[in-house]
């Protein structure tokens, strides 16, 4: 199994889509990075990754808004194709398997301050899914955590 790990914000909010009697939250996620090129200028690169996680439990679709910051892992595939300036373009997609609330938009409320459980992983019934890896942290030791 090869496994995809990305931490970003929301490009815009969640869409909760019903298909063939089955949940499908679908949402973007970006991931920004700087460096420097060969001669020195600092320049960013950001990765979007299309992200489809099929689940019953929809309770986290509110906090999936735009700027909000996740992590989600699950299973990767890129897709290639010609864009309108005929030009080779690739897509990054993943099928979601977790996902975790790190923060909310800037500016706006923290929509997870009061959250003790704030991961969120597919149920064991889905053909894709696995248990999620770690139990989720109590809310009292949750500030006893360095990160």
């Amino acid at each position: 199994m090869i496994k995809l790990q990305v931490i970003g914000n929301l490009g815009k909010d969640c869409i909760v889509k019903d298909i063939n009697g089955k949940t499908v939250i679908n949402f973007s996620v970006a991931h920004s990075e700087k460096y420097k090129d060969s001669q020195g200028n600092l320049k960013e690169r950001t990765t979007w990754v299309e992200c489809a996680y099929w689940t019953d439990r929809t309770a986290i679709s509110p906090y999936l808004t735009k700027g909000t910051t996740v992590y989600a892992e699950g299973s990767p595939e890129a897709d290639a194709y010609m864009n309108k300036e005929n030009q080779a373009a690739a897509t990054l997609r993943m099928r979601v398997q977790n996902i975790q609330l790190l923060g909310s938009r800037q500016g706006g409320d923290n929509p997870n301050s009061n959250a003790g459980n704030n991961s969120f992983a597919a149920p064991a019934s889905t053909p894709a899914a696995r248990p999620a890896a770690a139990s989720p942290v109590p809310e009292a030791a949750a500030d006893d955590l360095p990160f």
